[in-house]
């Protein structure tokens, strides 16, 4: 069955892992969209540059799932991650039909970009890029790999938020702890500590894997408030 762009995963014919994960997902999602009706202002996530590299040339396949082109058997090499989150608005209630989209290198530092560093040589087994569209509870959710260095960056994740009637909002993810960080230079743009730490996430083994796969959590709170 070929693999569709959806807000909604059918997770009867995962292995048990993923079906773990999902329901715990979709168990947090409920818990936050409430209490976010109660929040205070939130710490408002800071935008960071696009880049050079948003794919120049959208592949064919645009889904959440990035280690599986279409219905390719061969997985993308690299370190299997669950990347999940919430787009909250500033007071932490839950922003749905916002179109997220990711973007990252492949395992070689590849971007999927005819001008990116080493695309010769670029898994075509990794998508490289995703979409997911949120629901009701501000959730998202992308299988991917865990990201890697390129010449002059430390790892991280491109974010990019659309939703109608409003500016499009970019930012990106780190991976918390990694020693790059002190020297990257977007990173070294953001003055204030807290902000630069509310970019950090942390890469940790998914509970009930098998096969060594990861879980990260990137909540990103959007710039306005609810509309009375």
């Amino acid at each position: 069955m070929r693999k569709e762009d959806c807000s909604a995963v059918d997770s009867s014919h995962l292995p048990y892992n993923r079906r773990y994960f999902l329901s715990t997902l979709a168990l947090g999602a409920t818990a936050f969209a409430v209490r976010g009706a109660f929040a205070g202002e939130l710490l408002r996530t800071p935008p960071q540059a696009e880049g050079p590299f948003y794919p120049d040339k959208l592949p064919l396949d645009t889904d959440n799932d990035l280690i599986v082109v279409n219905e390719a058997l061969t997985p993308a090499v690299g370190e299997i991650t669950y990347l999940s989150g919430r787009i909250l608005d500033a007071h932490g209630g839950p922003v749905r039909n916002a179109l997220v989209e990711i973007w990252q290198v492949d395992k070689n530092g590849s971007y999927l970009h005819s001008k990116s560093d080493n695309y010769a040589k670029r898994d075509t087994n990794f998508q490289g890029f995703g979409r997911f569209l949120t629901g009701s509870t501000g959730e998202y959710l992308f299988r991917t790999i865990k990201p890697v260095p390129y010449p002059g960056r430390t790892p991280h994740i491109h974010f990019a938020i659309k939703l109608k009637g409003r500016d499009k909002f970019t930012t990106q993810c780190y991976v918390k702890g990694e020693p790059l960080n002190e020297t990257d230079g977007i990173l070294k743009r953001l003055p204030v500590s807290k902000e630069k730490d509310s970019l950090m996430i942390s890469f940790a083994p998914m509970k009930g894997s098998r096969v060594g796969e990861l879980a990260a959590r990137f909540d990103i709170v959007l710039g306005f408030t609810p509309e009375a």
